[in-house]
């Protein structure tokens, strides 16, 4: 039976405003990071997406995205969480290395690239195998690019380009494989932290 997921990054959040780097450690949604969510939210709504069931990680920018999409009951999962970046958690992203970032992060406390990969492969493979057929997660930035980079050799397309704050990505699951079918980015170029939240 084929099954539908739609993973998504979170909304702005503060960090996100101030270009800190964020994986475990955590920072609110900004005022524009709440409207991008319900932006999300007004997305799913138009097109009639009804989910069984939704998940995300243990971050609150995670969970309070989530809750401004659906107000469906929801899981919290550890596996969902961003890459560790171990002491250069909070720190100015102008310290990052070049991408991709493979292994830096390990000597500084952090997660191996394909460590990390595959504890975000593994816990969405366990979710879709649940009696679910049309799933909301929200996760990451580099935590869905990895998911989706995993996945490649199955999907024809692809965003080289930074996934933004509530970029939707849609797979299509079936016979133990994903495969990326859409990519929804939502043009935010004309909101301010002044617009109404959209519902």
């Amino acid at each position: 039976m084929k099954k539908t997921i739609y993973l998504m990054r979170h909304g702005q959040t503060l960090f996100n405003k101030r270009r800190k780097v964020q994986g475990w450690c955590d920072s609110p949604l900004t005022e524009l990071g709440i409207i991008q969510a319900g932006t999300a939210a007004k997305y799913f709504k138009e097109n009639h997406i009804v989910f069984d069931h939704s998940y995300c990680s243990t971050s609150e920018r995670a969970s309070d995205t989530l809750e401004i999409v659906t107000d469906l009951p929801y899981t919290r999962l550890k596996g969902l969480k961003e890459w560790n970046f171990g002491t250069f958690e909070g720190e100015s992203e102008d310290l990052n290395p070049p991408l991709p970032y493979g292994d830096f992060f390990v000597n500084y406390g952090g997660e191996e690239e394909k460590e990390f990969q595959r504890r975000m492969v593994n816990t969405v493979q366990k979710i879709v195998e649940e009696d679910n057929e049309v799933v909301l997660i929200v996760s990451h930035g580099a935590a869905c690019r990895k998911f989706m980079q995993y996945w490649e050799h199955t999907s024809s397309i692809r965003q080289k380009e930074r996934l933004g704050n509530c970029c939707i990505l849609k797979f299509e699951y079936e016979n133990k494989e994903f495969k990326l079918v859409e990519i929804i980015n939502h043009d935010f170029s004309n909101l301010s932290e002044a617009s109404p939240v959209l519902t």
